[in-house]
């Protein structure tokens, strides 16, 4: 494995362009030991990031929920993230803004630290055809819980609210499954590690209301799919108990895509899918839609 501090090419910090190995931040900066810190990320396909303006509004956002204001505009990260794309000659990869509060001070309050902003990008090309795809992963129930809103800033992409994502994801691989499954506060389905989630039942869609987790850009996006093909999407508070009454689950997210979910292991049973038409007709259309073939998916869209 190619390690990320140790790599050809450029990086984008506080402004311009250096060298990928000179990006470096002290040991004593505050993003580091205090997770002041919010970041993005995104895809590039063909050249193209896919809903950038939209990340970047996000990520601005995401600093004003943690107390800071991001020293660039939101075009001016538009342009930062193109300039890097071009800089390191890639067409299909995926692309990572990141502010943090700097080194200046040391300790809980630090208000008068500064704001630094990076922007990094490597390939990341389409590992799985359609069809390897809908075979579909294997997720276990996390072994943590997404916080009640009113103890975290839920609804920050924030780097702090990661933590128990990867502890609950290293557990999940630990037991031989590819992701975990995070249930909320209150003993609610809430999402995966890194993505949202949608579980089909009875031909119609349903998706967890996100009141203590990240609306997903691309969570909206596939809603806006589904519903062009005639799908009733319904966004609510869903139980455990109800994957047993669910034919077809699927997660989105920049990462993912679309990507099919065949078993679930929960404390109390383990739930099996068959990954069918309402997810294949959604990873069909998400992938024309972000490879710039918009004629194709709204022609997807139209039939049911």
């Amino acid at each position: 494995m190619l390690p990320f501090d140790d790599r050809d090419g450029s990086i984008w910090l506080d402004g311009a362009l250096i060298p990928w190995r000179d990006a470096k931040v002290h040991v004593l900066t505050h993003g580091l030991h205090y997770a002041s810190a919010v970041f993005e990320g995104e895809r590039s396909y063909n050249g193209r990031i896919f809903k950038m303006v939209e990340h970047h509004e996000r990520l601005h956002r995401s600093a004003e929920v943690m107390g800071f204001e991001i020293p660039w505009s939101v075009a001016e990260i538009d342009a930062a993230a193109q300039e890097v794309l071009k800089a390191n000659g890639i067409t299909d990869g995926y692309v990572r803004p990141i502010a943090w509060r700097g080194a200046e001070m040391m300790g809980v309050s630090a208000q008068g630290s500064k704001i630094h902003l990076a922007i990094a990008a490597w390939e990341w090309p389409a590992y799985f055809s359609p069809e390897a795809r809908m075979q579909g992963i294997r997720m276990a129930e996390g072994r943590y819980r997404r916080p009640d809103p009113r103890t975290a800033p839920a609804h920050s992409k924030a780097a702090g609210l990661y933590m128990i994502c990867t502890l609950s994801k290293h557990a999940a691989e630990d037991a031989g499954y590819n992701d975990a499954l995070m249930l909320d506060w209150r003993g609610q389905i809430a999402e995966a590690t890194g993505a949202n989630i949608f579980l089909v039942q009875d031909g119609v869609i349903h998706t967890p209301t996100p009141d203590c987790f990240l609306d997903g850009i691309t969570r909206r996006t596939v809603m806006e799919l589904a519903r062009k093909r005639g799908y009733e999407v319904v966004e609510r508070a869903i139980q455990p108990e109800e994957l047993a009454k669910t034919q077809e689950v699927f997660l989105t997210g920049t990462a993912v895509e679309v990507t099919p979910v065949r078993e679930i292991a929960m404390q109390q049973a383990t739930y099996t899918f068959s990954p069918g038409e309402i997810t294949r007709n959604l990873l069909n259309d998400y992938d024309a839609l972000v490879l710039g073939n918009d004629a194709a998916a709204a022609a997807a869209s139209s039939v049911v």
